[in-house]
C-alpha cells in the first residue's frame, strides 16, 4: 500500500505541461505555403507531429521542387520565445542531381495571444535545371502564423 501512495505523490508532484497548436499560411504570392504542428507549452516549447507543404508554379525549378512536404527532420532551426515566432524549413532531392527547398519564416506578435504576423523568404535550387546550368528561384511575402 505505501509503494501506491508513494508512486501516486510522485505522480502529482510532476510539473504538468499543456500541448497546443502552432499553424502558418501565407498570405497570396506565388508560393502556397502551409505549416502544422503541435507544440508543447515549457521545456523551451518543442514541436512535434510537424508536417508542412510548399507549392509554387515555377517551371524554372523541376516537378518535385514545385510541391514538396517537410516534416520534423526538416525544421532545422525553430525559435518561439517571447514575441518571436521563427522558423527554418529545408530539404533536399533524394536523387543525384542537386536540389532544395529553403523557407524561412520570420514572425513577430501581431498584438493578441496567438497570432503572428511576419514574412517568408522561399528558395529553390535546381542544379539539373536550364540545361545542367541550374537554376534559383526566390520569393518573399508575408505569412500568418498562430499558436494556442
Amino acid at each position: 500500500m505505501r509503494i501506491i501512495i508513494l508512486a501516486a505523490a510522485l505522480a502529482s508532484a510532476a510539473p504538468a505541461h499543456a500541448s497546443g497548436g502552432l499553424w502558418c499560411d501565407n498570405v497570396g504570392g506565388p508560393v502556397k505555403i502551409n505549416i502544422q504542428s503541435g507544440v508543447t507549452r515549457g521545456m523551451g516549447s518543442p514541436v512535434f507531429n510537424f508536417r508542412a507543404s510548399a507549392e509554387i508554379e515555377d517551371a524554372t525549378i523541376g516537378e518535385d521542387l514545385r510541391k514538396i512536404a517537410f516534416d520534423g527532420a526538416n525544421l532545422p532551426q525553430y525559435w518561439s520565445y517571447g514575441d518571436d515566432l521563427n522558423m527554418v524549413l529545408y530539404r533536399e532531392r533524394d536523387t543525384e542531381i542537386f536540389g532544395s527547398v529553403e523557407i524561412a519564416i520570420l514572425t513577430k506578435a501581431a498584438g493578441d495571444d496567438i497570432a503572428y504576423d511576419g514574412t517568408y523568404t522561399y528558395t529553390a535550387h535546381d542544379g539539373g535545371a536550364n540545361n545542367g546550368q541550374g537554376s534559383t528561384v526566390t520569393h518573399t511575402g508575408k505569412i500568418s502564423c498562430g499558436v494556442e
